[in-house]
């Protein structure tokens, strides 16, 4: 039980609480005396780790009782905003509006806070012992509910000695007023009255919003059912995140009692009450790329400066490493992951930068192996299956929970990230038709319950398919998938691996399976010229996207526009792949392969391996015959020889129609 202060102490950290935010924050204070609107809700925004420096008893006094000193913090602002006032009036001759509510927001991002398992659990490590202290909890918001009102703060009179106080709702018992026994004035002589009356025109209502944020389920084991936790927002934090977005907040743990049902048990459920609410959606790349590390990536490229491609099959060779040869399939994994560049025109008219790809199968051919592997290699993903994904479970569900709201779905929470979708077949046709302006627009548009909204779904979809019966090479993709046209021309890559039981191959990689163990032990982590770890894939994939945004050459131009005016003019029967999105496609996957090779022009070598992804995928009109079955593609040991003999085919398949 925390002890009630005395007026004195009170005064006393008042005071110290203003001079810190004079001292440090005056900024912030001038600028919210210039705001014009004097009954807004305006955030003062503090580092915790600069009050810690500054005021170390303070800060611990705010972290153990962080309901009554935020409390104090409040005022404090109060006057170190009336102070910013008389300043600017004495010295600058500006005249700024007084206002009335200004809450502190404690940044604990960096503060010691954040290293402590104590102040920074898990969701589903949420205990009774962390009531009542500054807590940090992370996770994903999965609902959002309305904005509401409510009354936070009324003064009451005492009939007996006049002594005016305020009383704030308890959240815990659905923010009911409930008065004190008897009077608390503090005076020599306790006053004991029990009669209080409301005092007229005192009464301060809030913007109120309930969230509900559930842990990553990455970080989480196998079988283990992710958590959430309901979090209350409030005045200038409502409406500030949306389902789908990744948040660290920082509030006070709390308990709500859940609704009152007839024969049902009444519970207290957790409840974070927010002070503090930081979107990482800018920040997911949480993962820490040295300069060190940036100077291996330069050492790695100039070692490889004569014989490029040798370079960059050494990295494609560290996708899905206990999968043998399948080149096509991780060049493509790789070139989807990294992606291409967001278009956005002068209208306003995006054009997506995000690659799709759809592995379409014969069973036991690696699939599954190449989607848990993409899973692991983006620093956001989402895994679900066909059968068990409807239209709702992927996009977003209308819940009831007193009210309606919206939940989000596998594609929302996947924003920024990587959706995998396996046994893309099974899902019933309405369900895969949800997931068409998920795939191109980047966004779905909700109208359910009364709820009309449009969430974003910035996400990779990889999908993962078993062609209908059996593969008949002499028939379109549409045919031997079941399919539709719309949606396999979102597919920037379409892949088709098909078990030709050949007894070479088999041989090949039934070595290669019983070897794997002590290749695996023998391995030297840091030697990024043969294989590369997953760790420093993860590394390389987010730095090449964060830092690299090419521009195609003109010679890359010429090459791309005349690839697709030939297959234009050429396909009769994968007329749902040759669309404009082809075009768009080819744009992606040569910006993606620039970046790959830590370049920011597309170059004809870009164009070209575009190219080839993209005949891969077409079965029955590709202009390079010798492309085979991506099942069988192999790493060749001459990666550049075998390049320039392909692009010599192609290049004459191009100036021999007079298209190049």
């Amino acid at each position: 039980m925390v002890e009630m202060e005395s007026p004195t102490q009170t005064a006393e950290h008042i005071e110290s609480m203003t001079e810190f935010l004079a001292k440090h924050y005056s900024d912030q204070l001038r600028e919210i005396s210039l705001s014009s609107d004097p009954k807004l809700h305006y955030p003062l925004f503090i580092e915790y780790a600069e009050l810690v420096d500054d005021n170390p008893s303070l800060a611990h006094l705010v972290f153990s009782n962080p309901e009554q000193f935020l409390r104090q913090f409040n005022d404090s602002a109060i006057l170190a905003h009336k102070i910013a006032l008389e300043h600017m009036k004495k010295f600058e001759k500006k005249i700024g509006i007084e206002k009335r509510f200004i809450h502190v927001r404690i940044n604990t991002s960096g503060s010691p806070l954040e290293r402590s398992p104590e102040t920074f659990p898990s969701i589903g490590r949420v205990r009774v012992r962390h009531r009542g202290i500054l807590l940090m909890l992370k996770g994903t918001v999965i609902r959002s509910g309305a904005v509401k009102m409510y009354e936070g703060e009324r003064m009451y009179r005492c009939r007996k000695c006049k002594h005016m106080f305020p009383i704030f709702p308890e959240l815990e018992s659905i923010n009911s007023i409930v008065k004190p026994p008897f009077c608390p004035s503090q005076r020599s002589k306790s006053c004991e009255g029990t009669n209080f009356d409301p005092v007229d025109d005192t009464v301060t209502r809030h913007d109120y919003q309930e969230i509900k944020i559930q842990e990553n389920t990455q970080v989480l084991g196998v079988g283990v059912i992710p958590r959430s936790i309901l979090v209350v927002l409030k005045d200038d934090l409502v409406d500030n995140v949306k389902a789908g977005d990744d948040v660290v907040v920082s509030g006070i743990l709390t308990s709500k009692w859940s609704h009152d049902l007839k024969d049902v048990r009444c519970d207290l459920e957790p409840m974070l009450i927010a002070n503090h609410v930081r979107r990482t959606n800018e920040l997911k790349s949480e993962i820490n790329i040295s300069d060190d590390l940036i100077e291996k990536f330069k050492n790695f490229w100039s070692h490889f400066r004569d014989t490029p491609l040798k370079g960059r099959n050494a990295i494609l060779r560290g996708i899905c490493p206990q999968v043998f040869g399948l080149f096509t399939v991780k060049l493509a994994v790789a070139l989807t992951l990294i992606g291409g560049v967001q278009h956005v025109d002068a209208s306003g008219t995006k054009v997506r930068g995000e690659s799709h790809l759809l592995l379409i199968g014969d069973p036991g051919t690696g699939k599954s192996q190449f989607l848990k592997f993409a899973a692991k290699l983006s620093n956001r993903a989402v895994i679900t299956t066909g059968l068990g994904s409807t239209s709702a479970g992927l996009t977003v569900t209308a819940v009831k929970d007193g009210e309606w709201m919206l939940e989000a779905g596998a594609l929302v929470l996947a924003d920024g990230g990587l959706c995998c979708i396996d046994e893309f077949d099974s899902m019933r046709e309405h369900d895969r038709a949800t997931i068409h302006e998920a795939m191109e627009q980047q966004s779905i548009s909700v109208a359910k319950a009364g709820l009309v909204t449009t969430l974003s779904t910035k996400t990779i979809v990889f999908g993962a398919t078993n062609p209908k019966g059996q593969y008949d090479p002499d028939q379109s993709l549409s045919v031997n998938t079941a399919l539709s046209g719309p949606l396999l021309s979102r597919f920037d890559i379409v892949l088709v691996l098909l078990d030709t039981k050949n007894p070479e191959w088999d041989a090949v990689v039934s070595s290669h399976i019983l070897a794997e163990v002590q290749i695996e032990q023998g391995r030297d982590v840091d030697d990024l010229t043969t294989i590369w770890p997953l760790p420093m894939l993860q590394r390389y994939i987010q730095f090449v996207k964060r830092n690299f945004r090419p521009v195609l050459s003109k010679e890359a131009e010429e090459i791309i526009s005349s690839y697709y005016r030939l297959q234009r003019r050429s396909s009769t029967h994968n007329a749902a792949r040759t669309t404009v999105r082809m075009l768009e496609s080819l744009i992606r996957l040569a910006q993606a392969h620039a970046r790959l090779m830590f370049r920011n022009e597309v170059t004809r070598l870009d164009a070209i391996t575009a190219i080839l992804c993209i005949e891969s995928s077409m079965t029955i009109s590709a202009i390079v015959d010798s492309m085979g079955n991506a099942l069988h593609s192999n790493f060749s040991e001459e990666p550049d020889q075998e390049y320039a003999k392909q692009e010599k085919i192609i290049l004459e398949k191009l100036r021999g129609d007079d298209i190049y």
